[in-house]
């Protein structure tokens, strides 16, 4: 830790010896917070407003899919080339230029009068996503200069944030349907977004030189952009999550089915390939080289896949098998969703104390139960009955979702904060995007117990899937703070 070379920090940006959160210090986290929370909120939101939507726009459950995977996909195969943009021109000028996209795309999403509008317009908004949530990331291990207590903190009350935005996206969300329509959930954004902007030109330090801010490549030039690979990436997350999605209409054998996972499986070995072979990757493949920071991104990959596509899942169960309104759904979503925040809070002491293993394993385990025990749910079940899993999901998540991401950044070198959170966040999306997929298909159907049968299935496969998330969480080491092998070598070539 101490040969690190960290990001040339404002004064007022510099954290106190004590690791005190400073005023300074809590101004930022309010502000790349605006980031975290529009992103988020936008997820529960759509999702009250799914039936609303396919009511008003006559869209079938593929196309309620396409318009949450269309902001997903979007969000997960452009965010590496954002953290990229951000290493490279500062993570402040890419974090404004997200917010401002993204509510632009926000108006667009309001005013859309049909479905493909609609969801040409949500894949705009995760543009916009994947500029600012990396690059909030990467702002805030900036100002924390890279102390490893501040930072678990500071990451604590970024995800608190998060958590407070899922946990009244139902809610208000359900408000808004019942009084002005599904079109307000996306104009809400816009105040939003506006005092975001503010306060980023107001509070936020400016860019360091860049001579200190781009990691050196191996042949000692500035990493860039990688066209290819970014093309790449877009086929292959692209064409398998559509191939997933158009799986239980069409059937496997259907050409469309098939061909899209033979395109998907193509591209993503070109991916590989170009990523081994190009100077400046989308994808720094030395990064997987550091264990902790392997089994973290795959533990992300687990969480996003089973909550995202549970939570597609839920809302149709709740809207088309049981008959709830957009605003009864959002209150019972309301236990699913609040209890992230005192999970989340409570993670940044545990981290601080313990390290991220044990929030991870433990994290993994008490989600586990709670999709475990929503098989005993069905279209007559009282809404009691949905307590005790929809408070057990995001306590363990909560929990663990913090430690992940402190785990990430202290497992690799300050500079390439925004790379790293950006590869994190990709694979998170990305599994987002296929549980929906996945999930959807599952429940679709015209009948309530289809989509009952759908949630049994997919609470199943969830249950496995964070069991596996728990294993992943041993292979995490308890205190990462120390550099990767690979960048460690990477920052000695830059100092000679």
């Amino acid at each position: 830790m101490g040969r690190m070379k960290t990001l040339s920090l404002s004064p007022s940006s510099q954290p106190s010896p004590s690791s005190r959160l400073t005023p300074a210090l809590a101004r930022i986290v309010a502000t790349v917070s605006v980031g975290f929370v529009v992103t988020q909120l936008d997820v529960t939101i759509v999702n009250v407003a799914l039936a609303r939507i396919g009511a008003d726009l006559h869209a079938n459950v593929t196309a309620l899919q396409w318009i949450v995977d269309a902001y997903t996909l979007a969000f997960a195969v452009l965010m590496l080339s954002a953290g990229a943009l951000g290493d490279r021109y500062g993570a402040r000028r890419i974090f404004a230029g997200g917010i401002a996209l993204f509510a632009c795309a926000s108006l667009l999403c309001g005013l859309a009068v049909n479905d493909a509008l609609l969801v040409a317009a949500r894949a705009c908004q995760g543009v916009g996503a994947a500029a600012m949530l990396p690059n909030s990331l990467a702002l805030l291990n900036q100002s924390c200069a890279h102390d490893p207590k501040l930072r678990a903190r500071a990451v604590g009350l970024w995800t608190a944030a998060g958590a407070i935005s899922i946990a009244a996206g139902p809610v208000v969300g359900g408000v808004l349907i019942d009084m002005f329509g599904w079109r307000s959930i996306f104009l809400v954004n816009l105040p939003l977004c506006a005092a975001g902007l503010a306060a980023t030109f107001a509070w936020l330090p400016k860019p360091a030189p860049a001579s200190a801010r781009v990691p050196p490549t191996a042949d000692g030039s500035a990493r860039g952009i990688d066209p290819l690979g970014q093309f790449l990436a877009i086929i292959a997350l692209t064409a398998f999550t559509g191939a997933v999605i158009e799986w239980r209409p069409l059937g496997i054998a259907h050409p469309l089915v098939a061909g899209g996972l033979g395109v998907a499986l193509a591209a993503a070995l070109a991916f590989i390939a170009t990523e081994r072979r190009t100077v400046a990757p989308m994808l720094p493949l030395t990064l997987f080289s550091n264990r902790t920071f392997s089994a973290a991104v795959l533990f992300g990959v687990c969480v996003n896949l089973t909550y995202y596509g549970v939570v597609f899942v839920l809302s149709l169960f709740l809207q088309s098998a049981r008959g709830d309104t957009p605003l009864q759904a959002g209150l019972v979503f309301l236990p699913l969703t609040g209890g992230f925040l005192i999970s989340n809070v409570v993670s940044g002491w545990v981290v601080g104390r313990f390290g991220s293993r044990v929030p991870m394993l433990a994290g993994a385990l008490v989600a586990a139960l709670g999709y475990g025990l929503l098989q005993r749910v069905n279209a007559h079940s009282p809404l009691w009955a949905l307590l005790v899993p929809f408070l057990l999901i995001p306590s363990g998540m909560g929990l663990a979702v913090p430690a992940m991401t402190t785990a990430v950044l202290a497992s690799t070198d300050a500079r390439r904060a925004g790379t790293a959170s950006a590869v994190l966040n990709t694979a998170r999306q990305a599994g987002g995007a296929v549980g929906v997929a996945a999930f959807g298909a599952l429940a679709s159907g015209s009948q309530a117990a289809h989509v009952v049968a759908g949630l049994h299935t997919a609470t199943t496969v969830s249950t496995v899937v964070l069991l596996i998330a728990a294993a992943l969480a041993r292979c995490i080491e308890p205190h990462p703070h120390t550099r990767a092998p690979c960048e460690s070598q990477a920052s000695q070539r830059g100092s000679t």
